[in-house]
């Protein structure tokens, strides 16, 4: 049986195009990733990100998910921090892990984050970037990887900082093709990744807004990648990644039903839920992942779940508009965007 980075090497290198789930911050917990294996799931999952700096210690909740993965499928552990010595310490315990990767943000738009020269705040200090590629690369022995946007105010930055990537031998380069500054507004530059394509030697995966299985083909084709990173995409649909494989390989898209869809909602309430905390707490908390799912759902759904304070009401709500056999789409309208009072998921 293969090991961990044995497993994700061989994936980089041949098969079909890997897809993966993206890290997401108070998202992507083990628990969430064995119930997105349930409905096919990634071929690669990647932890929420270990906070790095001088007295860190690796985050225990994220060490379990590790520890405790029940997908079968390779883990990915990704970092965020800027100091050197902290990085390659952190790296070098997580190797002791069963972890298939390590993985640096280089993206991550939360201003609390960027604002300390961290995830995508980085990305203003090239010389530092390459010093810590140059000190991790070192450091790990097993496949080391970087998630990336295209620069921190312009995409015109990417031509700076490909140089930099492709000098410290990394194993795969994710490429999430927006700035730091755009947040997840449009445009999403696709071209900028098949540009990385043609400058790295190693696998290139496109991230940014992918959502449906005809779009993912097509920028496969446009961008000449390796593979695709899903995040929201992958909370509206966890049947996005077997339609996707089932687009590639020419087969007819199986489509869930709005029966299956709240059944998929309630396995959320299981797995999310703290029932120890008030049921306005836990609601809050599912708002994080019904708002995604819920571009998917005829209003005005989403319009009434954000106001969901008790499980029943939610239930209500899902039972009125699910309550049927017919397939769903769940795909997000053109300008779907993010309400800002719901937290915003913190990724690269």
């Amino acid at each position: 049986m293969m090991l961990p980075h044995e497993q994700f090497s061989a994936l980089l290198k041949a098969g079909p195009p890997l897809l993966a789930l993206a890290p997401m911050q108070d998202v992507t917990d083990g628990p969430f990733w064995s119930l997105i294996h349930r409905y096919g799931g990634a071929d690669v999952y990647w932890t929420e990100y270990f906070r790095v700096h001088g007295d860190s210690t690796p985050e225990k909740t994220i060490v379990d998910s590790i520890v405790r993965n029940t997908t079968g499928r390779p883990v990915v552990a990704q970092l965020i921090g800027n100091d050197v010595p902290s990085l390659v310490r952190t790296a070098k315990a997580l190797q002791q892990l069963p972890v298939a990767a390590i993985d640096l943000n280089l993206g991550c738009p939360a201003p609390i984050v960027y604002r300390k020269c961290a995830g995508g705040g980085l990305l203003r200090e090239r010389e530092r970037i390459d010093a810590i590629l140059g000190a991790l690369r070192e450091a790990v022995t097993i496949p080391f990887t970087v998630k990336t946007r295209l620069g921190f105010a312009t995409p015109e930055e990417f031509d700076a900082l490909l140089p930099i990537f492709a000098r410290h031998s990394i194993d795969a380069l994710t490429v999430h093709a927006r700035t730091v500054a755009q947040m997840y507004r449009p445009p999403v530059h696709y071209d900028l990744i098949r540009q990385a394509v043609s400058a790295m030697s190693c696998p290139v995966i496109a991230n940014g807004d992918v959502h449906a299985a005809a779009q993912a083909r097509a920028l496969l084709e446009r961008t000449g990648s390796r593979g695709l990173m899903i995040g929201r995409g992958a909370i509206r649909s966890p049947w996005l990644f077997d339609q996707i494989r089932q687009e590639l390989r020419g087969e007819a898209l199986s489509r869930p039903t709005g029966r299956e869809v709240w059944i998929y909602i309630r396995a959320l309430w299981e797995s999310q839920a703290s029932f120890d905390k008030p049921e306005k707490v836990q609601c809050d908390r599912m708002k994080k992942f019904v708002n995604f799912l819920g571009e998917g759902v005829p209003a005005p759904f989403l319009h009434q779940i954000r106001r969901a304070d008790t499980a029943d009401t939610f239930d209500r709500i899902c039972a009125e508009f699910l309550d049927h056999d017919e397939p769903m789409a769940l795909e997000p309208s053109a300008h779907a965007a993010a309400p800002p009072f719901v937290p915003a998921l913190t990724t690269g």
